[in-house]
């Protein structure tokens, strides 16, 4: 297995909604364990600590929650992504998931620095292809997908410089879509994959076909992995629950595939809420998953006594 130089960063973020409490994720990482499971594989793990928004003299919104924190979040993201990128493989520790707004932003600058188009896999219930106009709750975690593909309405955030095109998106697991979003998504070609089509076909279908448009394209490929995307019976410490996610061994089988494929240049680890978790389970089935991600295979794991 190819060691790499993985970059921790914590992105305590708690603006793209109401409900607060993933600002404590990245901690929750680190408890769980997750720079040495990193580690327990050989990679050269460094935890670059938590960094802070940018400040920014954008007033408050009357819809829009917490506009001026998600504006200086995209900035300082874009930032520390971009120049991760060049020295490693970024783990971003979230936070809710508009933290893509510059994580995504920033991967798709270094991809434009090495000549190669970024893709984007986006493990979600939801597709948060919103864009401030659309969203009824104001809640910029609904928007990350339209910002870094270009969508309008974006004018109060830094101007997207290398957007990703939608054709380039692939998302799996959704199960919670406004129709709006989901015509959008289709008519400019996202790759679409909700529970139905995993329940009748399996996660592997889906993303192998994927990811062999990735290779194909000589790309490289961003995952954001939001705790939703797992049922909540496995992963209960998240705000936007919604039944019917993937099991434990369907997103396992997911990361082990994305190893596997050697495309994956950077992860997000989004939406956890320690305090809505039950004895830490769902930092560590995250962690478990970054660390097949990272090539651990299922005979790999340790084994526990309770």
């Amino acid at each position: 297995m190819e060691t790499k130089n993985v970059i921790l960063i914590g992105a305590p973020m708690d603006a793209g909604k109401r409900r607060q409490g993933c600002r404590m994720g990245p901690d929750a990482y680190r408890v769980a364990g997750l720079e040495q499971a990193l580690r327990d594989l050989g990679h050269v793990v460094l935890d670059s600590g938590d960094i802070r928004p940018d400040a920014v003299d954008t007033p408050q919104h009357p819809h829009l929650f917490a506009l001026p924190d998600c504006i200086g979040w995209t900035m300082a993201l874009h930032r520390a992504a971009q120049q991760a990128a060049g020295r490693g493989l970024p783990i971003f520790m979230g936070g809710d998931h508009a933290l893509s707004m510059g994580t995504v932003t920033g991967m798709a600058a270094h991809a434009q620095q090495l000549g190669r188009p970024l893709f984007v896999l986006w493990l979600d219930a939801h597709s948060d292809f919103h864009t401030p106009d659309s969203s009824s709750s104001g809640n910029l975690h609904g928007t990350p997908v339209a910002y870094f593909t270009g969508q309008d309405g974006f004018e109060a955030f830094p101007p997207v410089p290398f957007p990703v095109p939608t054709d380039r998106v692939g998302m799996i697991g959704l199960r919670s879509v406004d129709p709006e979003e989901r015509a959008t998504l289709e008519k400019d070609h996202a790759m679409l994959a909700d529970m139905r089509s995993i329940d009748e076909h399996g996660i592997k279908t889906p993303l192998m076909a994927f990811l062999n448009k990735v290779r194909a394209a000589n790309g490289v490929l961003h995952v954001s992995l939001d705790v939703d995307f797992l049922d909540p019976s496995v992963a209960p410490a998240v705000g936007t629950t919604v039944p019917g996610g993937a099991t434990e061994r369907e997103a396992h089988l997911a990361m082990e595939l994305l190893h596997e494929s050697g495309l994956v240049c950077s992860l997000d680890l989004v939406e956890l809420n320690p305090f809505l978790d039950e004895r830490g389970r769902t930092a560590k089935l995250m962690v478990d998953l970054a660390a097949s991600l990272l090539g651990r295979r299922i005979f790999d794991r340790p084994t526990r006594s309770f």
